[in-house]
């Protein structure tokens, strides 16, 4: 019986941190041996904001490593970037002949971005969600792992391939959201209160997976607390403590209950150090591959290559048959 297939793309913007690593790629670790698991470097998507454009290859690059370093394996999932497979945005215009404007102007995220940068509304910000069903569809995707932020996004992408198949039969699998195993949701360190991000203006908000170790613990020293001394699990009255607990358990693989036995009335910097020291010791060999990986570039690229290839076979396959279904002169 074949697998169902699982497609996922990150944008390569900021940095990835602990919270994306603990709330979404240790379980993409997971799937990768009960799922056909695609993931892209979206860094066409990225080009919505204008990219410097030495810094933008660099960091793509960089995002890509990093996935590797993290565990994704290239012999299981295909890793690939996007903008190396044409029939991204070959689809993208065929389906945005399928989408409508109105559609388009009620995206909640084309609101909030379009408010953000008011100085460069540009149609690549518009035709995003259409682009995103490009990725999807593409595959033959069945799950989609998305954050609540991206739910619009999958509602509109299976409203195209609905409506696609309505008119020509059936073309594209309709997509459905992937309700896995929840990671962890970690928040900033610096404001407890708010999700961690990758893109944060605060350098002392969030932790990148390749961190430096003194790094690491002068961010976990500095991170807000309260004003008690006592460490105990309570997200309403004790968020940043709540976090550190959470952190500490996920990156140290502690119970709530053990922590609270162990730190509870040790005071909040023998605590913070110790959530510190088990973040650098679980990222220690991320970084030193992720550092390896970063020193062979050839072999980066030829990863990249094989996976553009193993995607744009499936590519193929699907714009085929579109092409047919809508009428074009087969070559």
């Amino acid at each position: 019986m074949d697998k169902k297939i699982i497609y996922s793309g990150i944008q390569p913007t900021g940095i990835i941190t602990i919270g994306n690593y603990i709330g979404a790629i240790s379980n993409w670790l997971k799937l990768q041996d009960d799922y056909d698991c695609i993931f892209g470097i979206a860094d066409l998507h990225a080009l919505t904001v204008r990219q410097v454009p030495a810094e933008y290859r660099k960091r793509a690059l960089s995002f890509f490593a990093q996935y590797i370093a993290c565990g994704l394996d290239h012999e299981k999932s295909i890793l690939y970037f996007q903008s190396h497979v044409a029939e991204h945005t070959e689809l993208q215009w065929i389906l945005n002949c399928f989408t409508y404007i109105g559609e388009m102007q009620r995206m909640t995220q084309f609101k909030d971005k379009a408010a953000k940068h008011a100085d460069n509304i540009n149609m690549g910000l518009l035709d995003y969600p259409v682009l995103m069903a490009a990725d999807i569809l593409l595959y033959q995707t069945s799950l989609v792992p998305v954050g609540i932020d991206q739910k619009q996004h999958l509602e509109i992408t299976r409203d195209i391939a609905v409506r696609f198949n309505n008119l020509y039969s059936p073309t594209f699998t309709v997509p459905e959201a992937y309700i896995g195993e929840r990671g962890a949701k970690v928040f900033s360190l610096q404001q407890p209160g708010q999700k961690m991000s990758k893109s944060d203006p605060d350098p002392n908000a969030s932790v990148s997976i390749i961190e430096e170790p003194d790094s690491i613990m002068k961010k976990f020293a500095r991170a807000v607390t309260d004003s008690e001394t006592v460490v105990r699990y309570d997200p309403e009255n004790k968020p940043g403590i709540s976090n550190l607990m959470v952190i500490l358990s996920e990156m140290g693989g502690m119970s709530f209950d053990e922590i609270e036995r162990v730190y509870g009335d040790k005071g909040y910097a023998s605590f913070k150090k110790a959530c510190g020291e088990a973040v650098v010791e679980r990222l220690k060999p991320i970084k030193e591959e992720y550092d390896r990986l970063m020193g062979d570039k050839e072999y980066l690229l030829n990863v990249a290559k094989e996976g553009a290839e193993k995607a744009r076979r499936i590519a193929r396959r699907t714009m085929q048959k579109v092409k047919r279904k809508v009428g074009l002169v087969e070559q």
